[in-house]
């Protein structure tokens, strides 16, 4: 079920679909939908935030070989899984240097669905980061192939996917434990174009206050917020039994943030009637 709807005043409709069991799948046809109905989305007054807008990124030494390795690695995109970035510096013969150590926890951080530098990694962790690592040398030599679109969906850390665009504030964590999803809320800002990354910070920072799991800016860069246990309160207070706006009987005591993901478009400000971008319909192709 894929529910239109603002944060704000919390009309909403809904209509059936297959249960989403693939968490970069559910986003894709969360925008698909959205294209189709033509996202007359009412607009979303409730996103104000003040948080730094820019991912982390592993420290690195500056001016050493490996840390120039590293940035040139990530020169040009967005977000890189710290597992890619970890093999790579294993190929390039940098395993001994000072920022593989710490590349090597941060990908066992990733695997585990933790950010950079959050908690002390276990023995097990690191194990399960150094099996990762050896099989992304396997890919960049191409001794193996790499892995499918099912198997990247469902997989932890920073999946990324041909053609979309997407930063993890914080990465995927074990499938198992994500919430059992059944509906897609999308809402849209009154915010400027540019807003995205500060109010994904700002969700990151609190991830359960009034926000959603997903920001799309409106060049199409996906930001993931939270954790997919986590749940944002972008329901809160939605869950109408009327018709003032659109008919919510179908979704009364059905659609509550419990079950329920949220993604955000933002960009519509001056004009709050404003369809999302072209921009931002296109991660859902791809």
């Amino acid at each position: 079920m894929v529910t239109l709807g603002s944060a704000g005043d919390g009309c909403a409709a809904a209509r059936n679909e297959d249960r989403l069991a693939k968490t970069s799948t559910l986003f894709a046809l969360t925008v698909a939908i959205g294209a189709l109905v033509g996202f007359w989305i009412s607009a979303d007054s409730a996103t104000t935030a003040r948080a730094a807008a820019k991912q982390k990124e592993p420290e690195q030494a500056a001016g050493s070989d490996a840390a120039r390795f590293i940035a040139s690695v990530q020169s040009g995109r967005y977000d890189v899984p710290r597992v890619e970035l970890a093999a790579r510096l294993a190929a390039a013969g940098f395993e001994g240097s000072a920022e593989y150590k710490p590349m090597r926890e941060n990908a066992a951080r990733e695997l585990s669905g933790r950010p950079d530098g959050a908690g002390q990694v276990t023995a097990d962790e690191l194990g399960k980061a150094d099996a990762a690592i050896a099989r992304e040398v396997q890919i960049l030599h191409g001794t193996i192939p790499r892995p499918t679109f099912s198997d990247v969906a469902k997989g932890p850390g920073r999946p990324q996917i041909e053609g979309l665009n997407i930063v993890y504030l914080n990465p995927l964590g074990d499938l198992a434990r994500a919430n059992g999803w059944k509906n897609i809320i999308v809402h849209q800002t009154e915010g400027p174009p540019g807003s995205a990354p500060r109010e994904a910070a700002d969700q990151f920072a609190n991830p359960t206050k009034r926000g959603v799991t997903l920001w799309v800016e409106t060049d199409g860069t996906v930001y993931w917020s939270t954790a997919e246990n986590v749940i944002p309160t972008h329901g809160e207070g939605g869950d109408r039994n009327d018709n003032k706006y659109i008919d919510n009987s179908t979704t009364y005591h059905s659609v509550v943030k419990t079950n329920s993901i949220g993604v955000e478009f933002i960009g519509n400000f001056p004009d709050v009637a404003k369809p999302v971008t072209p921009e931002q319909v296109k991660p859902g192709r791809c």
